[in-house]
Parts: structure tokens; sequence; C-alpha cells
């Protein structure tokens, strides 16, 4: 498996017909790019980053400033792992501020898992081949517009360990235990399935590059041995650090949680998630050129494949495959793993490595279209977000300090088109659920529904606050405060909905210039407009009312 077979062009050309590739400018014009997006856009239509941003706003310092000492407390003996971003803000925050090190943190959630693929692809291979930059299109994925900032940088982390340790694999083998530990503890720190990701990644780099060990008994056994202290070494810093914490992930406290992907049509679409952005027709259509220069590769016998790391591939293709959508009390479980099956298989392969120089220039056009194609998608609809971002913005101006807050939204009849093509990501997902957190540090006012879950977050909330909020939250349609039903329904994990007149003092629709598929754009009454920015809208709430409609609207009945 070294190599698929003997490549035309070398057995048959003159070694000057091989052309030289260097994939260096493409890798610096997309880091560039993905800067320029950063700097220019401070809230992109990414679902859990304006959440993160609020935390590292508290963290960096603004949990000192009124009211929030009297609503939020830091505790780090609530969690032990996913907390990378966290402790960085409560160490750099405040020397750098929650901006410039929020923005820090998404750019490297983006770059640093396509540039730790490459790193481990140029430590296996050697040179600057093209391929490398068609790696560079896996920085835009399912987890990344979710917004899981500690797991992408931590996926990145995992990957240039990976080079580390490729490096260490022959020296003392003390040196590697050491360096294993100390690589598994950091990841743990970051996030749980980066230190995964890397033991996956690891244990492939020791299978080595043929798979032709496993017919030797001897060299099985000590591919065994290997692998055992390997695994051993990543296991410990996570174990000693579970001892000493009170708490596992499990923000709703009901067991496991267990949901799945119980169907060949959701199988197929979580294995989407590894490319899928917020349209996946687009996402499909710039991907599918750099699959068929693989399967091009293959039948013209001009392709290398690590052997050992084709095995880890297909160990996380079959975790893609089988593992739970949520489980603990944390969502898109099953996203993970494709992104880290597309990660390996591409960094386990070299495809047309021999070819003239008029083949180069095409396969680098084709690679760099696919590329900056995708990655002029996503600035066109981070650019259509701002519109929305500064609607949020606007109404948060009207909200004193103090204030409590509830978060809705207009769910629509259908997705958007392409005219708001950035209000949804994967299969209808809404990006902007969590822009509502911003009134934390924008109106220092109270949400229900920033990230504070045991097990994942060292923030939390205070009595009597604690009595409304939620470790994490969805947007909810504004018909659960006109129908009977869905309140009902949605009562039992949103405290927060109970007496809402009484515990709030403002309302925030999010989503407000499409009509709620229930109610269109009907509020209860006792309800007063303070500012309508189009996108969002702000309620005053009247306390005297009534705390149960007057009259239940006929879309009611469809809820």
């Amino acid at each position: 498996m070294d190599r698929i077979a003997a490549p035309a062009l070398a057995a048959a050309g003159p070694e000057k017909l091989i052309a030289r590739q260097d994939s260096t400018v493409a890798i610096v014009a997309f880091v560039g790019l993905a800067a320029a997006l950063v700097l220019l856009f401070p809230f992109p239509p990414i679902l859990d980053y304006a959440n993160h941003y609020a935390r590292i706003w508290l963290l960096s310092g603004g949990i000192g400033e009124q009211p929030f000492p009297e609503i939020y407390a830091v505790d780090w003996n609530r969690t032990f792992t996913n907390v990378g971003i966290d402790v960085l803000a409560t160490w750099l925050g405040p020397l750098v501020g929650a901006d410039r090190l929020a923005r820090a943190l998404l750019f490297l959630a983006i770059v640093l898992p396509p540039l730790g693929a490459i790193g481990l692809h140029r430590a296996l291979f050697g040179g600057r081949h093209h391929w490398q930059t068609a790696m560079l299109s896996l920085g835009w994925c399912a987890t990344m517009i979710g917004g899981f900032i500690n797991f992408q940088i931590g996926l990145g982390m995992a990957l240039f360990f990976a080079c580390v340790d490729l490096l260490l694999q022959r020296r003392n083998p003390a040196l590697v235990f050491a360096w294993r530990l100390a690589a598994a503890l950091l990841l743990t720190v970051m996030h749980l399935f980066a230190l995964g990701f890397y033991m996956a990644i690891v244990c492939g780099l020791e299978f080595s590059w043929r798979i032709d060990i496993v017919r030797s008994k001897a060299g099985l056994m000590r591919l065994a041995g290997r692998l055992a202290l390997a695994l051993g070494a990543c296991v410990l810093p996570p174990f000693a650090l579970y001892l000493h914490t009170a708490a596992l992930p499990n923000a709703g406290g009901n067991g496991l949680g267990l949901a799945w992907n119980d169907g060949i049509i959701l199988i197929v679409l979580n294995l989407l998630s590894a490319i899928t952005t917020y349209v996946p027709v687009v996402d499909v259509v710039l991907v599918l050129p750099l699959i068929l220069i693989c399967t091009r590769a293959v039948r013209a016998g001009d392709i290398r494949m690590h052997a050992g790391l084709a095995v880890a591939a297909c160990g996380l293709l079959l975790l893609s495959c089988v593992s739970p959508r949520h489980m603990l009390g944390t969502g898109w479980i099953s996203w993970r793993f494709p992104i880290m099956t597309a990660l390996v298989a591409m960094a386990m392969v070299r495809p047309f490595a021999n070819l003239t120089r008029r083949q180069a220039l095409l396969l680098a056009l084709i690679i760099n279209l696919a590329v900056f194609g995708r990655t002029g998608w996503i600035g066109w609809n981070w650019w259509l977000a701002q519109k929305d971002v500064a609607a949020v913005e606007t109404v948060l101006k009207k909200v004193p300090a103090g204030a409590a807050v509830l978060p809705l939204g207009h769910e629509p009849e259908t997705v958007s088109g392409l005219a708001h093509s950035n209000r949804h990501f994967a299969w209808g997902l809404d990006t902007f659920r969590h822009l509502p957190t911003l009134a934390v540090p924008f109106s220092h006012a109270f949400v229900p529904t920033l990230f504070t879950a045991k097990g994942k977050q060292p923030l939390s909330v205070l009595p009597p606050r604690s009595e409304i909020a939620v470790p994490e939250g969805n947007l909810l349609s504004i018909g659960v405060l006109s129908c009977p039903a869905m309140m009902q329904e949605y009562r039992n994990f949103t405290p927060y909905l109970s007496d809402w007149r009484r515990r709030f003092d403002f309302v925030l629709v999010a989503n407000a210039d499409i009509p709620d598929r229930y109610v269109g754009t009907l509020m209860p009454a006792g309800l007063t407009l303070v500012e309508d920015a189009g996108f969002a809208k702000l309620y005053a709430i009247d306390k005297a009312m009534p705390a149960e409609p007057l009259s239940i609207p006929a879309g009611c009945a469809r809820a």
C-alpha cells in the first residue's frame, strides 16, 4: 500500500519531465483571507460564537462589572475538559482584550485543522505538493460553522502534535512516553475529542507505511506493545483529571440522553458534515473536484498512501456511522468524526506527485478554484450576516444594565433561500440562535441561555438567576408565549418560560423580518415594541398583565 501502482510518467519519461509542485503561496493566501474575514466581520454567522464571545468577555474581566458579580461565578472544579478557550480568556483576556482574543481563537479554529493536516502530510511525504492546498478546503465544515471552537482548535493541535510524535518515534522510549503525556494533558484540557483524534493518528503512525506488518507474528507483537504504551500515555492525564473533577458533561442531568442517526439518510447526512456549511448543494459542488482528483490518480496509478493512517481513517469512518448524535447533554457528537476522517484521509495520500509542468498547472488551477471558491462562498455569507448583527446591536442599545432579556425568534415555514443563506447551515439549523447573548457584553444584561454547562464550562449562574437559567438553550419560536400547549411542552427544560412576565424585562426577537410559522408576527398582549431593527425587535414586558393569553391564535393548532 506504499504506492497503489507505478506512475506511468515516472516509468517512461526522463526525470526532468516531473514538475516541481509548491503549495506555499496558496496556503499563505488562504491564511491571509481567513484573517481578513475574521477582522472584517466581528460576529460571523457561526452558531455558538456569540455565546462563546459573551463568556470570554466575562472571564476576561467583565464578570467584575455590575451587575455580574451577583449573577455569575467561576468555579474551575466544575470541569476538566473543553475549557481551552476559558483558560486563555482568564490568562490572556485581561491583557489583550476579549474582542481580540475571541477573534484570534476563531481564526485558529478555522486554520489550525487544515494547517495541521498539511504539516503531517509534509512530514510523511516531504515536499510542498499541490494536494496540500486541497486540505485547506477542510477549514470550512459543519463543526466550524457550528462554532465548536475548542474542538476545532483541538483538532489542529492533535495534528501538529502528531507531527512531533512522528519525529520522536525512533528516539528514546521514555522521551516519547513523556511527550505523549504532555500532549495528552494539553489536548484533554482543550477538548476530549481532540485527545481521541490524537490517539487515532498516533496508532496509525505506529502501524507504519505498509500493511504487511500484520503478517509477522513478531512484528505484530511489537506493534501491540507500542500501541499499548501509546494509548497508556494518552489515557493517564484524562483519568487523573477525572479523579479530581466534580462532574462530567451532562447539561440536562438525564443520564446518557442518547439520540442516534438511525437511518441510512441520516448517516449519509452526518458524513457530509465534514464539508457542509450554509447550503449543502454548493458545498458538494465545490468539493467534488477534489474527490475526482483522487479517483483519477488511483486510475492513473500515481498515488501513495500511508497504510497505518488508512486503518485509522477507516476506524474514524466507522465511528462516524455508529456514534450517537447526542449524549451526556452534548449535541452533535456524531459530527465530530467525519471531519476527523476527512483530515486523516487527505493527509494519508499523495496523488499526482509525478506530473509534467502543464499537468501540474492544471492540477493547481482546479484545486485553487475549489478551495478559494469555498472561501469566497463563506465570505459572501459572512457579509450577508452583518446586517443581522447590526440589527441586534441596535436593539440592545435600548436595554438598560441589569435588565433580564428573554430571547425568542421567528421560526420560518421553510429555510430561507440564497437571499438569507447565512441564517441557516447544515440541514436547516439556524446560525443566529445565540446572537441575543451579546446582551451580556453590550448591555450588561442577563440572558438565560449563556453556556454554563457543568462538566464543560467553569462559569456558573448564582441564585436567584439560576432558577431561570439553562446551561445550553435553543431559540424558541415566539409562538411559545401565545400557545399554551407549546408552553407546556417546553416548560420542563426551559424553566425561564415559567412566569416569564414577572421574571424578564424585555423580549428580544431574532429573525423577526420573516413571519413565524405558527403565529406570524402576533405577540401576546402586554408587550410594547421598543425598537424594530428589521431582523431584531425588542419588546418591553408589562409585568401587570395576566400570565395566560386571553385568546389562542389559530396557528397554535399546528404547534
